[in-house]
């Protein structure tokens, strides 16, 4: 299996796109977030992946950095399915509030064709606090992060051969999390700055840590790789110097600070 990052930022960058990214695996691909709006397209585009690929998505949460990318999927995948250029169907993972809003979205924004389709060909699932699903012939067990704005689910992936990758979402961890994270092969956790420069962008004030907190966590839990995203843009240039030369210095496991569109092989 492999991760394509199609974004590593936070939620107001400009110089690279919101957090999400594709797994995908012989058995197809799975989209997790959207970014905010349609550069989901683009990126998805640049990445070499056909939106037709994709048959499972999940949402973690309802910020807009994450879900608006959502309801172009939802567009595009209605719009090709009306035309015949989108094969089978399409299923989008969420808690249920979340679910609920996603159809009130595509109800305001979306066209009465599109609209029809969701229900019978592009399914909203419901998952619960610790209910499994296998998709794509791996098994996800998905959690809540017992997040401190919007209920946010996170996930647990079961990578084959005794193998876990951990998905936090976009909040500090949370104990509740550790029955799924620790001794996780990966780790995917936000990382919103330095350290060192938690004077100039005040993540604790915004719910969220800096590289040296994850770090210190990934090591205390005994994680093989550690993928720091949901990041400020200002270092853009520098990001992966700074944050690895911080983080190092608490983490002693392998330390991955993407770019967008890189690929990583899990």
């Amino acid at each position: 299996m492999k991760i394509t990052i199609l974004g590593t930022g936070n939620a107001q960058v400009t110089e690279c796109y919101n957090t999400c990214y594709v797994l995908s695996s012989e058995e197809g691909s799975l989209l997790v977030d959207g970014g905010g709006g349609s550069m989901i397209l683009i990126r998805l585009k640049q990445a070499g992946i056909d939106v037709g690929s994709i048959h499972h998505i999940i949402v973690t949460h309802k910020h807009i950095d994450h879900v608006l990318g959502i309801i172009w999927m939802m567009r595009v995948i209605c719009q090709n399915m009306n035309s015949g250029s989108y094969e089978g169907d399409a299923f989008i993972y969420a808690h249920k509030d979340l679910s609920e809003m996603l159809m009130t979205l595509a109800e305001m924004l979306l066209n009465k064709k599109e609209v029809k389709l969701i229900g019978k060909r592009v399914h909203l699932v419901p998952v619960e606090d610790g209910e499994k699903k296998t998709i794509l012939g791996h098994e996800y067990t998905f959690f809540d992060i017992g997040s401190t704005k919007a209920k946010q689910y996170g996930y647990m992936l079961d990578l084959g051969d005794g193998r876990r990758l951990t998905c936090c979402g976009d909040e500090p961890y949370n104990e509740r999390e550790e029955v799924y994270a620790k001794g996780s092969d990966w780790l995917l956790h936000e990382a919103f700055c330095l350290n060192g420069q938690a004077d100039i962008f005040h993540p604790y004030e915004k719910h969220h840590s800096t590289v040296k907190d994850a770090c210190e966590l990934a090591e205390k839990l005994g994680v093989k790789n550690l993928l720091l995203y949901h990041t400020e843009d200002k270092n853009i240039k520098r990001r992966q110097e700074l944050y690895r030369a911080e983080g190092e210095q608490y983490f002693h496991g392998n330390l991955w600070i993407p770019e967008d569109l890189d690929v990583i092989e899990l």
